[in-house]
C-alpha cells in the first residue's frame, strides 16, 4: 500500500471508531497521533532497509506483529496513565491498520491475504534482486504510473481512490482535525 492509502485507512477507522464511541470527531492531536502510526513502519524499515542495507527487505522490525502487539500495549498503558487515552487509541489504531492494509493488499491483485511482511524475524522474505538505494521508492511511483496506465477506469477508483477519496471527505466533514496544529507549528517556527 501506498502511504496516503495508509494513512486514509487509519483515518477511517479511527474516525468511525472515536464516533461510534463518543459521537465526537477525531480530536487535533488524536488524528496526528493515527497519521503517525499509519506512517511509522515504513518510516522505520524503509530508510533502514533501502537506504541503510540493515534488512533486505522493506517489510522487517516496524511491521512485525512481535514489536506491534507489545508497542500498542506499551503506548494504549502509557496513554491511559498520562490521561491521552483517545491520543494511544488513535496511534495504535494507526499502526495497527498499516499492518492489516499489508497483510490485505494482495487482494487488490486478485491474490490471498499473506501475513508473511508482518511476521518478521520469523519470516524473513527474499532480498531485493538488486540494490537502487532510496531510488527504490522512485522506481515504484514508476511503476505505479505506469500501471495505472493500463487499469480501466473503474479498477482505478476502486483499487486507488476510493478509500483515500472517502477519508477525504470523512476528514472534511469532522472539521479537519489536525490541520490546526499545522497552522501553530509553522507560528511556533517562525518566532524561534
Amino acid at each position: 500500500m501506498w502511504p496516503w492509502e495508509h494513512a486514509a485507512v487509519g483515518y477511517l477507522l479511527y474516525s468511525l471508531w472515536t464516533r461510534a464511541r463518543t459521537r465526537d470527531p477525531p480530536s487535533d492531536l488524536a488524528a496526528v497521533a493515527v497519521l503517525f502510526g499509519t506512517l511509522l513502519p515504513d518510516l522505520i524499515d524503509k530508510p533502514l532497509s533501502w537506504g541503510l542495507g540493515v534488512f533486505q527487505t522493506g517489510y522487517a522490525i516496524g511491521h512485525s506483529v512481535f514489536v506491534a502487539a507489545p508497542v500498542g500495549v506499551a503506548v494504549g498503558l502509557l496513554a491511559a496513565r498520562t490521561d491521552r487515552r483517545r491520543v494511544g487509541v488513535a496511534f495504535v489504531v494507526g499502526y495497527w491498520a498499516h499492518l492489516a492494509g499489508d497483510v490485505l493488499n494482495p487482494l487488490r491483485n486478485g491474490n490471498p491475504p499473506s501475513v508473511d511482511p508482518v511476521l518478521w524475524p520469523a519470516v524473513i522474505g527474499p532480498p531485493y534482486e538488486e540494490s537502487l538505494g532510496l531510488g527504490r521508492g522512485l522506481m515504484y511511483f514508476g511503476d505505479l504510473f505506469e500501471s495505472l496506465q493500463t487499469v480501466d477506469s473503474v479498477t482505478l477508483i476502486v483499487a486507488y481512490l476510493l478509500i483515500p477519496l472517502a477519508a477525504i471527505a470523512v476528514w472534511i466533514a469532522d472539521g479537519l482535525p489536525g490541520f490546526a496544529l499545522l497552522g501553530r507549528l509553522r507560528r511556533w517556527l517562525r518566532t524561534e
